[in-house]
């Protein structure tokens, strides 16, 4: 089973959970560095280890009137400010020119499901060195993940982490097959749940995504008993006026309380490790 180096963290399917948590979209550095400050201070108490994520483009909102958040290098300037409190921290790119910028400032570069078999996306983030979390595309099975990982593999980066964020069912609405975890874990790579994004329904509001967000805690705690690496929260201290994806995040308040109770499943998991 393989382990990667994480800023001061190790991660691994049999190693303590790992908590990737923030809001979806940037919006200034005192929002960041609040929600990144309770957030690691809740992860501190609780055992968890804990990966500050937010994005500083949202490229595939449903509409082109929705916000999209301050661009590459407003956003990574508010990454660095979480990155001055000693915290690790995740943001997505878009385009292989954002890459090695990104990977400037943020440990792990994520790989959107939109995008995940997009070669030459694949090819810039490894080659950044940085760590690459690969979202499982909606659209594919999670056997097919192996294929996508080999490709930042061949560019001789072997810090890799794939993650579940769900399957289309039908129009606007995903489903979450738990039998992906132990098959992506056949890699041998770490293997995240996103649990907010596996609970959207895209495009389900028209102009923007819709979502169930009183589920997400749910299938983070059937995934975190399988025994995998970690797992993905979204997350805001008011979810209705957030600019993104609100129906889906974790309300702030509620997140220690959820990360206590996924810690308890994290240990009694591992003492039994996950086979399929």
């Amino acid at each position: 089973m393989k382990q990667i180096a994480i800023g001061g963290m190790t991660v691994g399917n049999d190693l303590p959970l790992l908590v990737i948590a923030g809001p979806c979209q940037l919006e200034s550095n005192d929002h960041a560095q609040m929600i990144a400050g309770f957030l690691a201070e809740a992860c501190q108490a609780a055992g968890a280890q804990f990966l500050f994520k937010a994005s500083f483009d949202k490229a595939n909102r449903t509409s082109h009137a929705s916000m999209r958040g301050p661009g590459l290098e407003a956003g990574l300037g508010m990454l660095a400010g979480v990155k001055a409190m000693g915290i690790s921290t995740l943001t997505d790119v878009h385009d292989p020119g954002q890459a090695r910028e990104a990977a400037e400032v943020a440990d792990v570069i994520q790989i959107p499901a939109f995008l995940c078999r997009q070669t030459d996306l694949l090819l810039a983030a490894g080659e950044t060195g940085a760590a690459v979390n690969i979202k499982k595309g909606q659209f594919l099975a999670p056997w097919d993940m192996e294929q996508v990982a080999r490709k930042v593999e061949s560019t001789g980066n072997q810090r890799i982490l794939l993650t579940e964020r769900g399957s289309s069912f039908g129009y606007n609405t995903l489903v979450s097959d738990m039998r992906s975890l132990p098959i992506m874990a056949r890699t041998g790579w770490p293997v995240i749940m996103d649990a907010t994004h596996a609970v959207q329904e895209p495009g389900g509001n028209g102009s923007s995504s819709g979502g169930q967000r009183a589920f997400a805690p749910v299938l983070a705690r059937a995934a975190v008993s399988l025994g995998i690496a970690g797992v993905f929260l979204e997350t805001h201290e008011a979810p209705d006026r957030a600019p993104s994806d609100g129906a889906t995040m974790v309300p702030l308040a509620e997140m220690p309380g959820l990360i206590r109770g996924l810690m308890d499943f994290d240990r009694l998991a591992k003492a039994a490790p996950m086979r399929a």
